[in-house]
């Protein structure tokens, strides 16, 4: 049975429109695991995204996959019309509410890192949706 993922207040992601990176993030984890791949090989994470992690991210409620630390969060980035071309980094859920209810088409992208070794991996994407 496939494990349901908590959705964000105020966001119903559409389920046809997710894509879960599970799989992907299991099979860097057995990499570096089994020797394939070092520490310095995954734990690459830009120096923004570790800031957004630190200052805007949610805790996640797992210690990081790789060097077992407890500031593991998930950022997330939106994407869409009207929108930078880098996307918009999203301090609050009510944000994502109010981009959904805008027109246009907005993915959010949500990404779990880890401040202290730089680990970082995309978990999901998905189309915003308004309740």
């Amino acid at each position: 049975m496939a494990q349901q993922m908590p959705a964000t207040v105020g966001i119903q992601p559409e389920p046809a429109s997710t894509v879960d990176y599970q799989l992907v993030r299991a099979h860097a984890l057995h990499r570096l695991r089994s020797g394939v791949w070092t520490n310095t090989d995954i734990c690459d994470a830009h120096p923004e995204l570790i800031r957004a992690g630190k200052e805007v991210g949610t805790a996640l409620c797992e210690p990081c996959p790789v060097c077992e630390g407890n500031a593991l969060a998930m950022v997330s980035y939106v994407f869409g019309p009207r929108l930078p071309t880098h996307g918009r980094c999203i301090s609050y859920a009510t944000e994502k509410t109010k981009l959904a209810r805008r027109k246009g088409r907005f993915t959010c992208y949500e990404v779990e890192v880890c401040p202290d070794c730089g680990w970082n991996h995309l978990l999901r994407s998905y189309i915003l949706q308004p309740r």
